[in-house]
């Protein structure tokens, strides 16, 4: 693999994190599959073109199965990784096809009205404030509440998803310290005592439907339940979590285009879809590998070389997207890459793209004169190599 170049564009800092889009645009133009040492101390390969990216995203010759490059693992990062985003066909297409039950186009849709009644009391619970922190108060407990009771696990338990979500996450910064252990641990040991209940006494949710099918014999096995069940809390809200604040920003610094969605609400599909572009909530894809030696845009990539695709410059890209620099909710319908592309595209898509459009459109709403109680370079980026959000998002209602 080619040196380390990673000091030259200053990956990975602070200012980085803060706003990586200039370092985005220079690796576009100057090295677009670049050798990278990333933060948990791995090197491997950024890619950042949009064209280069979808073929990441698409080709089988990018595996996901680490097992393959690595053997079995029995450790407890492993327990995290037993599900359809660390498969490659053909247990890909089982472990998504049993998930896939509770994110049918039916199923999304009938949940409108649930949606929308959680929104409500959340919003209402805001109601008399002067100031809150939205991520805390609005953006993380909608979509906690909304997973958990597909999932069929009690909403009151949401802080410790939380918590041991926030551990996950962050540990992808290369933080993966005794406290982040402690946490998965806390999570595996959560969900087992869960499952016996369920076992006992099952119920019409998800987890309820999972088990049985792994009673049935070879289709899930002990690990895979852990594995799809992680998943599926983990980013069946992390996503969302910063769809919410990510677009709640764009909003606020782009007073036009806020203006421009309060006159006309039914641009709210086309805001959550340039959110999505334009300061995407997942900031790189998950790993894969090069699963034999092949040459890629001009660079030798060896089997086992880790490859990520960094969704967010690939939205950022001058030959895919006019003026992509800019936030403007009334562009056409968008190609972006926030949730994937191919047979691993994000299940959960439909549903965090409900959720973005009712708690965007119905927090305009109930608080049209809300504005950021704090200026937007003053607010933290939350650390790691998935997800791009900001920690807290200080927000005055009146």
């Amino acid at each position: 693999m080619t040196s380390d170049r990673t000091g030259n564009y200053g990956l990975f800092s602070e200012q980085f994190t803060q706003n990586p889009y200039p370092v985005y645009s220079k690796l576009r133009e100057e090295d677009p599959v670049h050798a990278v040492r990333f933060p948990d101390g791995q090197s491997g390969w950024m890619v950042t073109q949009y064209a280069d990216a979808e073929e990441v995203l698409k080709d089988p010759r990018f595996i996901k199965d680490m097992s393959k490059i690595y053997g079995d693992s029995m450790d407890m990062l492993s327990v995290f990784t037993q599900n359809m985003l660390f498969a490659d066909p053909p247990d890909h297409k089982r472990l998504r096809g049993l998930a896939q039950k509770a994110f049918t186009p039916k199923m999304i849709s009938g949940m409108r009205g649930r949606i929308q009644e959680i929104t409500n009391e959340l919003l209402a619970d805001m109601e008399g404030k002067g100031q809150v922190d939205l991520i805390d108060e609005y953006a993380f407990p909608l979509p906690i509440i909304v997973i958990c009771e597909i999932l069929g696990v009690p909403s009151a338990d949401r802080d410790k998803f939380r918590l041991w979500s926030n551990s996950l996450i962050e540990g992808t910064s290369g933080e993966l310290g005794a406290t982040v252990y402690q946490h998965m641990n806390e999570f595996v040991q959560y969900l087992g005592q869960w499952f016996a209940k369920v076992r006992e006494q099952p119920g019409d949710d998800l987890i309820s439907s999972l088990i049985q099918a792994e009673e049935e014999g070879d289709r899930l096995s002990e690990r895979e339940l852990y594995g799809v069940v992680t998943l599926l809390i983990i980013a069946g809200h992390e996503t969302t979590v910063n769809l919410i604040g990510n677009t709640v920003l764009s909003l606020m610094e782009h007073p036009e285009q806020r203006q421009l969605l309060e006159q006309q609400p039914e641009l709210i599909t086309q805001t959550i879809e340039e959110s999505l572009r334009f300061n995407g909530p997942v900031e790189f894809s998950t790993s894969r590998w090069a699963g034999e030696d092949f040459e890629f845009q001009g660079k030798q990539l060896k089997k086992g070389d880790l490859v990520v695709v960094s969704l967010n410059s690939a939205n950022h890209d001058e030959a895919q997207f006019e003026h992509p620099e800019l936030f403007n909710i009334e562009r056409e319908k968008s190609s972006h890459l926030a949730f994937g592309k191919g047979i691993h595209m994000c299940l959960g898509a439909p549903l965090a793209r409900l959720e973005g459009e009712i708690a965007i459109a119905s927090l305009l709403k109930r608080f049209p004169q809300m504005r950021l109680a704090a200026g937007s370079d003053r607010l933290n980026w939350r650390p790691g190599m998935i997800v791009r959000g900001v920690k807290e998002l200080p927000m005055l209602l009146k």
